[in-house]
């Protein structure tokens, strides 16, 4: 994608998910930390995600989160990443996106996403059939928030000529998370932009880059505005350094996920129950020196056309010290050469 990686931008991802024993007010001020030096180093964004039932982790829901966060992101895009939308009542989920809109000045993105996990779909009571709650509840949503007059019924809510009272000026981008390809598939169809997500490898994410592509294509749909993606981030001065400050909360990070069932929701040539090393190969990961950073990245930049970069780095357990060398590192040494490279027509 020439002259993607002059315009890229990054983000950061606040990983919400501590060890239960962490004391909860000393991580909110790790978090706020966090988006004051990204904001400083010129971040354009800072995202939060939603799980329930976060065993083996404590995990502070993203709303909240969000807004709190919000006071020290100013200028900054804030965004879901993602909303549960299938879990959830779209009357509270405009709602709640419209006062964040409000609250950043118009910088919000809404990503939502169906979810995989059974303990949650089980606490909230959906069966089968998400897919198609996912659509109709995102339909609601987009109305809503558009200051339509809505009536419509489905798991959990019935409307008939509801309106909301406050209404966006111009309503948030819909971003949707997708793994499986029937997922990218509809993200296609059905949001502004797929929020790639950080678990697959480059390989396969190119791979479906080209049916989201063909997908909006045959929908009559343009290209997307813009393709985010999530990433995992360690970046230190060198690539042993980067691993060992990663290695132990990463490896707990994705051994949790393959608990909750993320690897079966993959691409089927892909999985993540492996050994760590070989977890991180193909680009699934980016960890390492600001070189082998920026070379990473600039693969999904060339393969995937990526322009907004959301760094995910903290998991639960890891020290506030590593997660802002990463940042700082981040903006001073890869973005620059990431640019600079795309300017320049090569590759690092």
């Amino acid at each position: 994608m020439e002259g993607t990686g002059a315009r890229i931008q990054l983000g950061l991802f606040v990983s919400g998910q501590h060890p239960p024993q962490r004391n909860p007010a000393e991580a909110i001020r790790e978090h706020l930390e966090q988006v004051e030096l990204a904001r400083e180093l010129g971040f354009a964004s800072v995202f939060a995600g939603q799980h329930f039932l976060s065993d083996p982790f404590a995990m502070f829901q993203s709303i909240p989160l969000l807004a709190r966060l919000a006071a020290s992101a100013d200028g900054m895009i804030v965004g879901t990443g993602i909303v549960l939308l299938p879990l959830l009542n779209p009357v509270e989920v405009a709602e709640n996106a419209a006062t964040l809109h409000a609250i950043c000045g118009g910088r919000h993105v809404l990503g939502v996403g169906i979810g995989y996990r059974a303990a949650e779909n089980a606490a909230f009571g959906l069966g089968p059939g998400r897919a198609a709650v996912l659509e109709a509840k995102l339909d609601v949503v987009r109305r809503l928030l558009a200051g339509e007059s809505v009536t419509a019924s489905g798991p959990g809510y019935a409307l008939e000529g509801a309106r909301l009272a406050l209404v966006p000026e111009r309503p948030p981008p819909i971003w949707m998370a997708a793994n499986g390809d029937r997922a990218v598939a509809r993200a296609a169809r059905l949001s502004d932009a797929w929020m790639v997500n950080p678990h697959t490898r480059l390989d396969e994410l190119a791979r479906q880059m080209q049916i989201f592509r063909a997908e909006r294509a045959a929908a009559g749909l343009p290209p997307s505005a813009c393709t985010p993606v999530i990433k995992e981030v360690c970046v230190a001065e060198t690539d042993a350094a980067a691993m060992e400050a990663a290695r132990p909360w990463l490896k707990g990070k994705y051994d949790a996920y393959v608990d909750w069932g993320q690897s079966e929701v993959l691409p089927p040539a892909d999985t993540l129950r492996r050994e760590f090393d070989e977890l991180t190969a193909g680009g699934r990961f980016v960890l390492g020196s600001p070189e082998t950073c920026t070379a990473i990245l600039a693969q999904h930049v060339d393969r995937l056309g990526a322009d907004h970069v959301i760094c995910r780095v903290q998991w639960p357990g890891m020290p506030q010290e590593h997660v802002l060398r990463s940042l700082r590192l981040l903006a001073r040494e890869v973005l620059p050469a990431l640019r600079g490279n795309a300017a320049g027509g090569g590759r690092p």
